[in-house]
């Protein structure tokens, strides 16, 4: 029998903590604040049955066929001209979902050994993303406002870059302000430290767009990542990088080590879906349903928890909210007794890349119905007041 030796960056490749939790809540039953899936309700169906059509029957042989690595040149055109600053489309990098461009991002930066900053959380798919490169990743931090600037200094020694969600953070949902966006660019230039700026949620704002990007205020300091899947639909697995010049061919490069090319059919649907304008009629849908869906999560969690020391933020926008148990207890332990009451959630302690908070849990309020939010936050809420009991007898 063959024996296989795995590489130390396989060994260093763990299982996706999100992805096996997902599992859990297949079981019937089962209310699901855990997962970081878009509602079903959002994705244009009809809009792209029109444009599968219209794809096939124009460019059926083309949209069939391998294509350019840096993707399809009208839908690069069309993100270029749709960012808030200045670009060129030979800067826009398609990819399979912006998870790649986490991943290409690590590949060409990261060293063994490569310091790399995150915000306290991060996102998990980036922790998962760079763990193979085999950096050090060091924490900056933060408060209930975002990532704290003054805090990097500490830690920017040699790091290859910082990377950061400034708009309706996952797993947080917070949002950097103008002022600490400002700050971060002056204190990323003054140290050198490039960012890598990740924007998958930043037109999912509930009253207000949130403030310009990191990009657009420092355009050759930035890795620019955006994404389709939350405002189309994610089983396009479809994103794109905006990298600066110098930066850009090696990316490239490793976009073709890794797959060649985005699915050009995908590409080309989704180009026909967007090119007369459509995102401006149905994202405010999105925003709406998100909207209501966040505000009836906020209510039961006012109503559910009243006297639990359980605390909780009001995102201005995205998909999450993060909360945080009472003194002592832990999300981890909490999971197993909420799954057996019908409800899961998202333990913190996975996004931390060093000190955890055992305390923290992620919420997920768009893929639920009002009832299922109403019923799920009223059993969490019980599983706490349960597990306190059983605490405090011990």
């Amino acid at each position: 029998m063959s024996e296989w030796t795995l590489s130390r960056r396989a060994a260093r490749m763990n299982p996706s903590v999100l992805r096996e939790l997902l599992k859990l809540t297949e079981r019937p039953g089962i209310i699901s604040f855990a997962g970081g899936l878009p509602s079903p309700q959002t994705f244009p169906v009809t809009a792209f049955a029109h444009a599968c059509q219209s794809v096939l029957e124009r460019d059926g042989p083309l949209a069939l066929q391998y294509a350019a690595s840096e993707g399809f040149t009208p839908l690069r055109e069309w993100v270029a001209h749709h960012l808030p600053w200045s670009v060129d489309p030979a800067q826009v990098l398609i990819t399979t979902g912006s998870q790649q461009g986490l991943d290409l991002v690590g590949k060409v930066l990261i060293d063994t050994g490569s310091r790399v900053l995150v915000e306290t959380p991060t996102y998990l798919g980036a922790l998962q993303a760079f763990a193979p490169m085999e950096p050090e990743i060091h924490s900056v931090s933060s408060d209930e406002e975002g990532l704290l600037p003054d805090g990097m200094a500490t830690h920017a020694n040699a790091a290859r870059f910082l990377y950061v969600l400034p708009n309706f953070q996952n797993p947080t949902g917070r949002t950097l302000s103008e002022s600490r966006r400002e700050a971060l660019v002056q204190t990323c230039q003054s140290l050198n430290l490039p960012l890598v700026e990740d924007n998958p949620y930043g037109d999912l704002w509930f009253e207000k767009p949130p403030p310009a990007p990191l990009a657009a205020r420092h355009p050759e300091g930035v890795i620019y990542l955006g994404s389709f899947s939350k405002v189309l639909a994610p089983g396009l697995r479809l994103g794109y990088v905006v990298a600066p010049k110098t930066v850009y061919p090696k990316l490239l490069q490793a976009k073709q080590a890794a797959d060649l090319h985005s699915p050009s059919f995908n590409q080309r649907m989704v180009y026909e879906v967007l090119k007369d304008g459509f995102l401006e009629q149905h994202v405010p849908s999105i925003r709406a349903l998100y909207r209501h869906q966040c505000t009836v999560m906020l209510d039961a969690l006012a109503q559910a928890m009243e006297g639990l020391d359980v605390s909780w933020n009001s995102p201005d926008g995205g998909m999450f909210l993060w909360a945080r148990l009472p003194e002592g207890m832990d999300a981890v332990d909490l999971l197993p007794r909420a799954i057996e009451k019908g409800v899961a959630f998202v333990p913190g302690a996975a996004f931390f890349a060093n000190e955890v908070d055992s305390r923290a849990l992620r919420l997920s309020f768009v893929t639920a119905s009002e009832d299922q939010i109403r019923v799920g936050i009223q059993a969490l809420a019980q599983t706490i007041r349960e597990t306190q009991k059983e605490m405090a007898a011990c």
